[in-house]
């Protein structure tokens, strides 16, 4: 599956009683809770002796991918434009790739 394919599919079970803001803020704090679920499986396979639930962190990292695709779209964008985005932030960013010192000398409009 494409991308682009992935979010027009996703973003047909948007609530279109959202106005565009509202769609923002939604997929935002959707993102923050969706993150702390993924986060809290992790925790409890590193620090509560859990085996590691692979099946259950891969649904919540679909979530998160949905509330990705709701905020590119509530910014009128594709996540192709997004994923774009990113590669050439880091390309710049990390031209022969990671370096530590790049990573700590980071200029304050190179976010």
């Amino acid at each position: 599956m494409k991308v682009n394919e992935y979010q027009k599919l996703a973003m047909t079970t948007l609530n279109p009683k959202l106005t565009k803001k509202d769609v923002l803020i939604n997929s935002v704090m959707g993102l923050c809770g969706e993150s702390g679920e993924a986060i809290d499986i992790v925790k409890k396979w590193m620090a509560q002796g859990h085996e590691l639930d692979k099946e259950h962190l891969a649904k919540e990292l679909g979530d998160i991918a949905w509330y990705l695709a709701e905020a590119a779209t509530a910014l009128d964008m594709s996540l192709e434009e997004v994923f774009q985005a990113n590669i050439d932030k880091l390309k710049k960013r990390y031209p022969e790739g990671f370096e530590t010192q790049k990573s700590l000398d980071r200029l304050k409009e190179d976010v």
